[in-house]
């Protein structure tokens, strides 16, 4: 029998990075989870990405501390106040402050060289750019690029050995959509955290951009979010 392929799976505990581990786990791959603890105001969510490893059986799973709170520019690394009650109109509207500058060029970038390390060709990432299109580094565009830029930077592309490939396999599909596909491939949405402003036990905000469109996307999809919410 064949040893499974490796691959790297950006882990942040949230509800779309736990249906990409398992989709990526679904296709046969030795999953290696990736998480960051960098300096997010909703770090409680580093609990929800380990609680997930562990109920997908992921074969390991490392967190990597990155203080971005260095930088700030962000509602979640700095202090501004995280947007709450917007309508969907005006989420779609722009860029939001919660964006975090080169949040998903910096995780890939390290999520690349732990591949490179472990000979793994396969990286994938939870990006959506259908419900929630504010952020550049959720865009189809910036996946090709930076799967050009991985073979391009890398000893494993120039000397032929691998060939990269970064998957975003959420990317054109919306959030009850999402869900509906976890729930075939047997998430357990109760371990997950989506909120960027939690109060000091867990529990999520029911109102900032993040909780309002998980809630919108099990109500579309026709269930019940089992998140604790204030």
């Amino acid at each position: 029998m064949s040893e499974r392929p490796a691959a790297v799976v950006l882990l942040s505990g949230g509800l779309d990075s736990a249906t990409v581990l398992a989709m990526a786990c679904g296709e046969g791959y030795s999953v290696h989870g990736l998480s960051f603890d960098y300096g997010q105001r909703h770090r409680f969510e580093l609990e929800s990405a380990a609680a997930v490893a562990a109920a997908q059986g992921v074969c390991q799973h490392v967190v990597v501390s990155l203080d971005l709170r260095a930088i700030g520019g962000s509602a979640l690394t700095d202090e501004i106040e995280v947007p709450k009650d917007r309508s969907e109109s005006e989420m779609s509207e722009g860029i939001p402050v919660t964006y975090v500058p080169a949040r998903n060029t910096i995780f890939l970038s390290v999520a690349l060289g732990w591949a490179e390390t472990l000979g793994a060709s396969d990286l994938f990432v939870g990006v959506n750019a259908v419900d929630y299109s504010g952020y550049p580094d959720c865009r189809p565009e910036f996946i090709e690029s930076f799967t050009e830029l991985a073979n391009l930077a890398t000893r494993a592309g120039v000397e032929g050995s691998m060939r990269f490939e970064v998957h975003a396999p959420l990317i054109a599909m919306t959030k009850s959509e999402i869900i509906s596909k976890g729930l075939e491939l047997g998430v357990d949405y109760s371990l997950t955290h989506s909120c960027y402003d939690p109060d000091e036990a867990g529990r999520s905000c029911g109102r900032c951009d993040s909780c309002r469109l998980r809630l919108k996307g099990f109500a579309d999809a026709g269930l019940g979010d089992p998140a604790t919410y204030q």
